[in-house]
């Protein structure tokens, strides 16, 4: 156990708490996106959708920040993209920030596609997500051009990369 009470623990892609956690995420972004997306047809929604899907065989880690019984407080995934190592669904529960949980699950993620013989570790965001932005700048993630799956049907996505 850490000192901030909390550990990291990797878990199965299909672990409840995990997919609750993705279900939360999913929630608020799709608050956070609403208007944005409102004008969408569903043929483009059905394209983003798929963009933005990930399939549990493309799943490196799947890694959760967990209280001492057990409790959920974050959750994030790395994941192969093509030759690339992406950061994906990362999310901390309201009530457990402000704690370092999001910055030990990006360094988790860094550190295990370091040791995966990765060259960087790319993530896609958003402008609406401003805690996130400032979060992987602060981690040492520099933007990087909006790259497939993304460009059709996010080109206004906001990416980064932390190279080694």
């Amino acid at each position: 156990m850490s000192k901030s009470g909390y550990r990291i623990d990797a878990v199965e892609v299909d672990d409840p708490r995990a997919v609750d956690l993705r279900t939360l995420l999913d929630a608020d972004l799709d608050e956070r996106y609403r208007d944005a997306d409102a004008d969408d047809t569903p043929a483009f929604a059905a394209r983003r959708a798929a963009a933005l899907a990930v399939h549990p065989e493309q799943v490196v880690a799947t890694l959760l920040a967990v209280e001492a019984e057990g409790t959920p407080l974050g959750h994030v995934m790395l994941r192969r993209l093509g030759a690339e190592w992406e950061l994906k669904r990362l999310i901390v529960l309201p009530a457990a920030r402000r704690r370092g949980v999001g910055r030990a699950l990006t360094a988790e993620v860094v550190d295990r596609a370091r040791r995966g013989g990765a060259a960087r570790v790319i993530l896609q965001s958003g402008r609406m997500q401003p805690e996130s932005l400032r979060m992987y700048a602060a981690a040492g993630f520099r933007p990087i051009p909006v790259y497939e799956p993304y460009v059709e049907t996010m080109p206004r996505s906001l990416c980064f990369e932390y190279v080694f």
